[in-house]
């Protein structure tokens, strides 16, 4: 029986909260667009925000921190990896808003909800395509002639 491994635990968690948030960004911005013309609509789009999609974000960040830290004890640090810095750069950036959104589609502003939206499809890019980012092509050596004795026992080179 195989030992329980908490990364993949970890991983999946972080997968299925990040999921949760993206749906959600994705069904209040539906929403929102309705709420202009249905009076029965009208700020569901903030509540559902606010309740699914604020809380999958924090607690993907919270989660995703835990299991840098798992894999920094097992000695693979991610934080010198190139990518890793994007990504951490556009999740703080889509926490801020996440956290703006709310406010902003309860009075019909979807600006702040957009922008998390894209900035997470844009993080789930970089994170698929990861190794695109700081990745420097090894330059191969030349290959040495090898030196080849002639029947006569001189050395001879292929140049």
């Amino acid at each position: 029986m195989p030992a329980f491994d908490a990364i993949s635990l970890i991983k999946w968690l972080h997968f299925i909260l990040l999921s949760i948030a993206g749906g959600g960004a994705v069904v209040a911005l539906l929403l929102s667009g309705f709420e202009d013309e249905r009076e029965d609509l009208r700020g569901l789009a903030a509540t559902i925000w606010k309740r699914t999609v604020s809380w999958g974000f924090r607690l993907a960040l919270v989660v995703g921190i835990g299991a840098l830290l798992i894999h920094m004890r097992n000695g693979n640090n991610l934080l010198l990896e190139h990518y890793m810095h994007v990504k951490l750069t556009l999740v703080l950036i889509i926490l801020a808003c996440s956290e703006m959104a709310p406010r902003g589609l309860a009075v019909g502003k979807r600006g702040a909800a957009m922008m998390a939206l894209l900035l997470f499809l844009l993080t789930s890019f970089v994170v698929y395509n990861q190794n695109i980012f700081g990745k420097k092509a090894k330059a191969s050596p030349m290959p040495v002639p090898m030196a080849q004795t002639a029947p006569d026992g001189a050395m001879h080179t292929d140049r």
